[in-house]
């Protein structure tokens, strides 16, 4: 939602440059409460969209994000949608959550969003594994990030030969 925003910016901000131009003025982008241009804003409220609002501390911060909100309420209705998406982690029962996340994917249906769209419809299909997190609160996180390493590692010896020397490389280096 924020780059599709930041590209109109960039869009209208061209046009109104060439307008300028065509009238033989300087072009002066137009600045916003907080000091910022429009492209800008966008460009820097990135980071604060990505946490949750408890974590946002900085007064810059919560500043740019209002100002954003009253510029474009589209990207606070987005926002507040991510964050309902967020808080479903923090349930502790998987009933209560289930019934939460049934709810997102029944209202992001309704909100129109293509992204959203897409990320409720990938949840919808994973529904039973992405709910197994909440059994014993656990992730296969540590086990993406050991095939991580793996592809890695084999990407720097530029492919793989001897399949068994590998793996005897890989057991002497991850034991």
């Amino acid at each position: 939602m924020r780059i599709s925003l930041w590209r109109r910016e960039l869009d209208r901000e061209s046009k109104l440059i060439e307008q300028a131009r065509a009238s033989g003025l300087t072009y002066r982008p137009e600045e916003l409460v907080n000091g910022d241009t429009p492209k800008q804003l966008l460009a820097r409220c990135r980071f604060a969209l990505m946490k949750y609002e408890s974590q946002l501390t900085d007064k810059n911060q919560w500043l740019r994000l209002r100002v954003a909100f009253h510029r474009y309420p589209e990207l606070e209705r987005a926002f507040i949608h991510a964050q309902r998406l967020r808080s479903i982690f923090n349930h502790k029962s998987r009933d209560l959550a289930e019934q939460e996340l049934d709810d997102w994917i029944h209202q992001t249906r309704s909100y129109g969003h293509e992204t959203f769209a897409s990320a409720a419809n990938s949840i919808r299909w994973h529904k039973e594994t992405i709910l197994n997190f909440f059994d014993n609160r656990a992730t296969n996180a540590s086990a993406e990030s050991f095939n991580a390493r793996i592809k890695l590692f084999r990407a720097n010896q530029k492919g793989v030969r001897d399949t068994t020397f590998f793996l005897f490389r890989l057991s002497k280096l991850y034991a």
